[in-house]
């Protein structure tokens, strides 16, 4: 109720009807492509593994935390620009080991996760830029798109 308030009500007050409906659409829509953009580039490209599950048991074969490492992928984490814009959810892999962590920690913790991967042997994939998480999830994209594909 508060939501549908803070949407509709008060603004209905200022404002004309199709203002605001335009309005919501519009800010709706903007937010849905920025969240589907950032999943993809956090899980939909290249570097991220999609284990399936062993057959006999249906469970994963490694740790939930090893898990997260492998299928997810950060991108641009030096640019305070998309940190700030996305919220730190550039930061994907930190975001789902640490999702209780103010994401402003972020980029100090991802280099103590990236460091303790290199430990135990885990491959940390970070893309330098958000250019470079576009491009490698359109590779992703033609890979998945040809009859070979796995």
């Amino acid at each position: 109720m508060l939501s549908l308030s803070i949407a509709f009500v008060i603004p209905l007050f200022f404002h004309k009807f199709l203002d605001v409906a335009l309005f919501y659409l519009l800010v709706t829509g903007v937010t849905g492509i920025v969240l589907a953009v950032v999943f993809q580039l956090a899980h939909c490209v290249e570097e991220a593994e999609f284990p399936l599950p062993q057959e006999n048991t249906l469970r994963m074969e490694n740790a939930w935390d090893i898990h997260q490492v492998e299928t997810t992928v950060d991108f641009a984490r030096k640019s305070w620009l998309v940190s700030w814009l996305l919220g730190g959810l550039n930061f994907q892999i930190e975001h789902h080991l640490f999702p209780r962590i103010c994401h402003v920690h972020y980029p100090a913790l991802s280099k103590i996760v990236e460091e303790t991967c290199r430990e135990f042997g885990l491959r940390y994939h970070a893309h330098k830029t958000l250019l470079a998480g576009v491009l490698s999830h359109f590779r992703w994209l033609r890979r998945m798109g040809l009859s070979s594909a796995p």
